[in-house]
């Protein structure tokens, strides 16, 4: 009977033993739990913007005569972008939460525009070229749907609206954008549940739902050299890629 007894312990300390095997010490046990927390964010961006191009324009000069102009324009690099902002999340559910982050933006974009009617010498067009730098207000609303954690670990994928105010239009540039502008963002992330604090890194992906081009900006231009480069374009669509890192 003794010796029956201690198999079934040694049995049952042999079972429990392989069963903590897989199972981790979780840091910050009930930091999900909370209704209501604060956070900060900094990270990186690329901003990159779609043009719809008129094609073929009359422009008439200084001089008053009025010929036909090709002209297009296109970002022709990508630099890179600095983020920093705050957030606020309320937790909806066990896997839903709710998430508003303040941020600005702070990037620039590389235009070229290509005068195909005006040709060098080597035959290739004619080119002019603008920095379009830009200051952005942020204040995204997100949902995001985060999967069951997992030790320290607990993957997600989010979706929202971010409003957008650009705090930097130039009147002197060929190309203007909009004071506002609102893109639809999508992303994924994944939460680190670290002794101290949460690490949330997470990869975004944003379009603009608005044409955020400025089209009354080249009546306003006074050198009127500039009109066949300001009205080259219709259309024009913010986009960016945001890889950003939150600490709760």
């Amino acid at each position: 009977m003794k010796r029956r007894l201690i198999h079934i312990i040694i049995l049952s300390l042999c079972v429990l033993g392989a069963g903590a095997q897989g199972t981790k010490v979780q840091n910050r046990p009930y930091t999900d739990l909370r209704p209501f927390h604060f956070g900060v964010l900094v990270g990186t961006h690329l901003q990159d913007i779609e043009f719809e191009n008129v094609g073929p324009q009359i422009i008439t000069g200084e001089d008053g005569v009025a010929a036909e102009k090709l002209v297009t324009c296109d970002q022709d690099r990508w630099d890179t972008g600095f983020t920093v902002g705050v957030l606020g999340e309320f937790r909806l559910s066990d896997n839903f939460a709710f998430r508003l982050a303040p941020t600005m933006y702070f990037g620039t974009r590389h235009l070229t525009f290509y005068n195909h009617t005006d040709k060098m010498d080597t035959g290739e067009a004619v080119t002019e070229s603008q920095d379009l730098k830009s200051i952005y207000v942020a204040s995204t609303a997100s949902i995001i749907f985060a999967a069951p954690r997992l030790n320290n670990y607990r993957p997600y994928i989010v979706a929202g609206l971010n409003p957008m105010l650009n705090l930097s239009p130039k009147d002197n540039d060929y190309i203007k954008l909009k004071p506002y502008d609102c893109l639809f963002e999508i992303g994924l992330g994944c939460d680190f549940y670290l002794p101290f604090f949460k690490l949330r890194p997470e990869l975004k992906f944003s379009y603009s739902l608005i044409n955020s081009l400025d089209t009354k900006h080249p009546d306003q231009l006074r050198d009127k050299n500039m009109l066949m480069y300001a009205k080259s374009v219709k259309e024009a669509r913010s986009k960016m890629i945001a890889l950003t890192f939150y600490f709760e």
